[in-house]
């Protein structure tokens, strides 16, 4: 995956543990995911390594109440899971750093961006939520995986990545399989995908006072969130660029790996 060392950590919150992979040296680059159960860290792992060899340090992290750190008890959504990315920049010692964001990610990113101008050097949105209200069923709906998919997918990764299926399997059982990440999870799903708290965080009012230089990254089949949605944030975003990519769906870090990290990479580095 890369020439470049990676390493697994824990750092300590405020409100416990957080998981994260860090790679290489240079401008610090935050890499935030999308909103599913099995995302987290581990969705970069295709791309970290091409970040961190063209000079870039990056943290893969887990989200707050996402992957194999510790849960936190409430109920919450946007305003938490923002100022958890601040959170973890002071924990890290980072002032300002790059951000790339996929999915609730982007939305994340967008959202900092607008809070926070003084944290931030560049901004990349990838195929973002925030541009409509609406909510996904299988966020709505919900429900702790059964133990043999937990397993599956740890496995099914590990083949993917060159990890140790065992480790990656016993790392997920213990993170993924406890009842109370399943809890904590579902409690943000239940927060985030409420329509008042969706209509609340709407990017339209925001994205006209990101300053930050802006890539934002589509591809022309997402079938969660329409590239519609990628062409609206670019007229909102001042002097941002598009990039959306043919016969490509919602995972474009995976989909398209080695055309996002190049293009990524270039944006970042220039």
């Amino acid at each position: 995956m890369t020439t470049t060392a990676l390493q697994h950590k824990f750092a300590t919150l405020s409100h416990g543990r957080t998981r994260y992979y860090e790679a290489g040296t240079g401008a610090p680059t935050l890499l935030i995911h999308g909103a599913g159960y099995f995302s987290g860290a581990d969705n970069w792992l295709g791309n970290i390594g091409h970040f961190a060899d063209g000079g870039l340090h990056v943290y893969a992290v887990d989200c707050l109440n996402w992957g194999l750190g510790d849960p936190f008890d409430r109920e919450f959504s946007f305003a938490y899971l923002v100022d958890f990315i601040r959170e973890f920049q002071d924990v890290m010692g980072i002032e300002k750093s790059h951000l790339v964001g996929h999915s609730m990610g982007g939305w994340l990113g967008a959202l900092f961006a607008y809070e926070s101008p003084e944290r931030l050097e560049k901004l990349v949105i990838v195929a973002g939520g925030g541009m409509a209200t609406r909510t996904l069923q299988s966020m709505v709906e919900f429900k702790p995986p059964a133990e043999e998919v937990i397993r599956k997918t740890a496995r099914d990764r590990a083949e993917q990545y060159g990890l140790d299926a065992d480790q990656l399997e016993k790392d997920y059982m213990g993170g993924l399989g406890r009842a109370e990440t399943a809890e904590g999870f579902g409690k943000v799903m239940r927060h985030m995908t409420d329509p008042m708290t969706r209509s609340r965080y709407h990017l339209g009012r925001r994205l006209p006072h990101i300053t930050a230089p802006t890539l934002i990254v589509w591809g022309d089949n997402d079938q969660t969130n329409d590239v519609s949605m990628g062409k609206e944030e670019h007229e909102l975003i001042k002097d941002s660029r598009l990039i959306i990519y043919e016969n490509c769906g919602h995972g474009v870090p995976t989909e398209r790996r080695d055309d996002f990290n190049r293009d990524v990479l270039a944006f970042l580095k220039s």
